[in-house]
């Protein structure tokens, strides 16, 4: 007799799962897009609209490449005020569009991506900059294109990273500044102008990040390569004191210094997206990124099939009320006056 304790010998037959049923959300129910297919829609639709697409140095390689034009802040802030397409698409950030329908209320402006914002911008309110004008009176408000067109509305000046220096320059003296968003970029003013000025305490969340450690790592590994250092970065005070002469530079002016310079290697401390700009303009040199993980989610939002879709029906449209768009007119031309 077997002892009922005793477990059960294991069954030769095989073990048959449960029927299961699809998770409809893990399926892929579209045919993915085909790159030279969508490069061959967006070439079609853009001439069939009469349509220009401006895209930041920090867009992913493929949307610069189908790009009429690739700058930083202000250079498309230039584009988008001479050009006479009918229709703007922003490769870029909510922001950035915004300035376009700034510069040009009778064009449509297309924003493929609305979820494309910006940290820094979310940092500061019209109401905000109110309040701080209301205890700083007489003062001139110079703010960072990287903000919303109500803030730009209530501000004196914009500025951008390309610029800051001389529109701050340009302010008569003893007259109080405020400045905003950027804590960093503000930095890089005061020790280049030696003006005192009130500063807002805002940051990008991706030039925040980057470490005086990431920049030092790199230097070890590449011990040959100069240093691209843009002043959103929060590394380069402290970079700085460890090489004072140490020049920081817009997106636009590391171009201009890879050009120039003797060097061969670049360690570039920004948004990687830039390393796609260089390798472009200065095929010759070799530009390494600061971290892997300096990338802007929002800048990745645009990819090639929204470009498409977004000239396939003309939306996402951004617009800015009129009595808006007229006050935030008027610090976008002032800086665009000054340089």
């Amino acid at each position: 007799m077997s002892n009922p304790t005793e477990p059960t010998p294991p069954s030769s037959a095989p073990v048959v799962p449960r029927p299961q049923v699809p998770h409809r959300d893990l399926l892929q129910l579209t045919v993915l897009p085909d790159e030279a297919e969508l490069r061959a829609d967006i070439v079609r639709l853009r001439a069939e609209n009469n349509a220009v697409i401006l895209a930041h140095n920090y867009q992913r390689p493929e949307v610069q490449g189908i790009a009429d034009f690739v700058g930083d802040s202000l250079g498309l802030s230039r584009m988008a005020a001479r050009t006479d397409a009918d229709v703007i698409v922003f490769a870029g950030v909510h922001f950035m569009a915004e300035t376009a329908a700034i510069l040009n209320p009778e064009k449509t402006v297309l924003l493929p991506d609305l979820r494309a914002g910006c940290s820094l911008a979310d940092t500061v309110t019209a109401q905000g900059i109110r309040d701080w004008k209301a205890k700083n009176p007489g003062g001139l408000v110079v703010t960072y294109v990287n903000t919303t067109a109500d803030v730009k509305a209530v501000s004196d000046y914009c500025c951008t990273s390309g610029n800051a220096v001389q529109i701050v320059q340009s302010l008569p003296e003893g007259v109080p500044i405020l400045f905003a968003p950027d804590r960093f970029l503000a930095a890089h003013v005061i020790r280049e102008t030696g003006r005192q000025m009130d500063v807002w305490d805002g940051a990008c969340h991706v030039h925040e990040a980057i470490r005086p450690e990431d920049v030092q790592g790199q230097q070890a590994a590449y011990p040959d390569a100069e240093l691209l250092i843009h002043p959103e970065c929060g590394c380069s005070s402290r970079i700085l004191s460890a090489i004072p002469d140490l020049q920081l530079y817009s997106t636009e002016g590391m171009i201009g210094r890879a050009k120039t310079s003797a060097a061969q290697e670049f360690i570039v401390v920004t948004e990687t997206g830039m390393v796609t700009r260089l390798e472009h303009d200065v095929p010759d040199k070799t530009f390494i990124p600061v971290s892997r993980t300096a990338c802007c989610e929002y800048m990745k939002m645009i990819t090639l099939e929204n470009i498409r879709d977004s000239l396939l029906n003309l939306q996402p449209r951004v617009t800015v009320p009129e009595d808006i768009r007229a006050q935030a007119l008027k610090p976008i031309e002032r800086m665009l006056a000054i340089g």
